[in-house]
């Protein structure tokens, strides 16, 4: 087999269509998307709640089956593989959730916490993994004090940290970040953003990040999609469609971001500082 162009996409989603089945029939909460994600580089996926992207990140980490379309992931689609062909695969690709309460176990400590992926690959021993979780909390900004307390003992951005780290663990190629940043407050959503920019300059991975916060796009992202009612709206270099986008519903979106009454609490003002240029 011939190696793959470096220039080819890591992660492509080709005409992507999820359904739910409700009382009143089907449901179409994604329909007919598709884009690429390049190696090393940030792609944005924004729109309001409930236009199907948090639906399009858990179908691309196969928590949900499509109905139609394909994710191709390196090459190969996920979406034909059942769950045991996934299993060596998950290690590529790893989600950091939107609630840092929710999505940890609070009887869990740090170390249980970081290490459990590493566990389920069978990646060394019990010294060599506590080594690592060591590594990953540095990394990730907390001591070496934080791997032995329970996760209800954390604030909520100490939290993500660690939801970061544990999913840093499996050494991703590939990181979905679920709303990861709007649970938190202004000063530890602007650290996350920091730190996530960080590690991808030294590591080179790739992030798929669901929001809403335009601000937050213009602070990590190289390209953006937005999102309205399951379908594509716009799609392009995050400097270009946030400056000058070419859909309605785009520039609608912008203009409520510089609206100083819907910037409240998680909309720090120095990210939505470069949407007025």
């Amino acid at each position: 087999m011939s190696q793959r162009a470096a220039s080819d996409p890591f992660l492509s989603v080709k005409n992507l269509t999820v359904e739910y089945s409700t009382r009143k029939g089907v449901f179409r909460a994604v329909d007919d998307v598709s884009f690429d994600l390049h190696r090393g580089t940030t792609l944005a996926v924004v729109g309001e709640s409930g236009c199907g992207k948090s639906t399009v990140a858990k179908s691309i980490m196969r928590l949900l089956n499509p109905a139609a379309g394909q994710i191709l992931l390196d090459g190969t689609d996920l979406v034909t593989l059942n769950e045991r062909a996934l299993r060596p695969l998950r290690r590529k690709f790893q989600m950091v959730f939107q609630d840092p309460y929710g999505s940890l176990d609070p009887r869990q400590s740090a170390e249980e916490i970081i290490t459990e992926p590493l566990k389920i690959q069978k990646a060394g021993n019990a010294a060599q993994r506590r080594a690592e979780a060591l590594r990953l909390l540095d990394r990730v900004g907390l001591p070496e004090s934080a791997l032995a307390r329970r996760a209800n003992e954390f604030s909520g951005g100490q939290r993500q940290r660690i939801g970061i780290a544990r999913a840093l663990a499996s050494k991703p190629e590939l990181l979905v970040c679920d709303e990861a940043t709007s649970a938190l407050d202004v000063s530890v959503q602007a650290q996350v953003i920091k730190l996530l920019a960080e590690i991808q300059a030294d590591t080179g991975i790739s992030y798929l990040f669901i929001t809403h916060n335009l601000g937050v796009v213009q602070e990590i992202s190289d390209r953006v999609l937005v999102m309205r009612r399951g379908q594509v709206v716009e799609i392009g270099e995050t400097q270009q469609v946030l400056s000058a986008p070419s859909q309605e519903y785009t520039r609608s979106l912008r203009r409520a971001a510089l609206d100083p009454s819907q910037m409240s609490g998680l909309k720090p003002r120095h990210l939505l500082a470069g949407l007025s240029n």
